[in-house]
This record gives C-alpha cells, structure tokens and sequence, in this order.
C-alpha cells in the first residue's frame, strides 16, 4: 500500500462540476492500494500518516502533526501509484488492486483515521475526479508499507 502525503494549505475534490470534499490547512494524501495489501498495511500507513510531523513549530521546524495543528485530511484513491515504468513509455498498472479489495482498503484507511479523532474527506472510489490544491511548502511525502524505507 502507497500513499503520497501533501501538506496543504487548502485543496477540494470535484466530480464534473460538483465539490464533493474540502478541507484548509491539512493533507491531501493519494492512496494506492495493491492485491497482497491486508489490515497490517492499513495500519501502518494510518499510524505513519496520523502521527507524521511536518508543519511548523513556533522554531520553523517540522514538529507539529496534523491533530497538533488541528488539520484535516482530504483522501483520494489513486491506482496510479502502483504504475510500473520500467518498460517502454506507457505504465503497467498489473500491480494495482483488484477494485473490490482496493475499494476495501482504502475505506478502512479513512475510517480508522477518523477513529484517530482526524477530520477526513474523501473522493469517489473509481471516479474521474478533479483534484485542486494548494500546496505549502511545498512538502510532500512518500510512503510505502512494503518498503518502509520512505
């Protein structure tokens, strides 16, 4: 499981010309999801993501979480994170998660970041959406369940 954190001053999700999720300050984070992803995966990414320190303190140092600074969370799926560009010039999504099981995931994922006590919103699992941000910073994180090195 995938998921690029960006810290934002405001971003909005539409779909067609409808705003379906809004937030100010907080994290706009994309969520990929593959097949072999389970619970453990989930949770890992929902700790590093609740607890991840990258705004401001009163020094100018990133030390502050998102509860600390009282942010919200806007969550778009996004397959995307999965692609393989090793061959040629046109991705490979072979490793992204089955709609049912990714669609699975990635609800447990909002759901336990507001069981944290985070304001989430959300896009439209599988939607063509519009995703509008601005970003601060600018500063944007990866993280990856099955390479913790990020």
């Amino acid at each position: 499981m995938r998921v690029l954190i960006q810290r934002v001053s405001k971003a909005s999700v539409r779909i067609q010309e409808e705003v379906i999720g809004k937030i100010d300050q907080g994290f706009l984070v994309l969520v990929g999801v593959e097949d072999e992803d389970g619970p453990e995966d989930v949770d890992y990414l929902v700790r590093k993501v609740s607890q991840m320190r990258i705004f401001e303190d009163e020094a100018g140092k990133l030390n502050l979480s998102i509860d600390q600074v009282g942010g919200s969370i806007l969550s778009i799926s996004q397959f995307t994170l999965h692609a393989n560009t090793k061959k040629g010039n046109r991705p490979s999504f072979v490793r992204a998660g089955q709609p049912d099981h990714a669609e699975k995931l990635y609800q447990e994922f909002n759901q336990k970041l507001k069981d944290q006590g985070l304001p989430v919103e959300t896009g439209q699992f599988g939607a063509d959406m519009a995703v509008s941000l601005v970003n601060d910073g600018p500063v944007t994180i990866w993280l990856d369940s099955k390479n913790k090195e990020y």
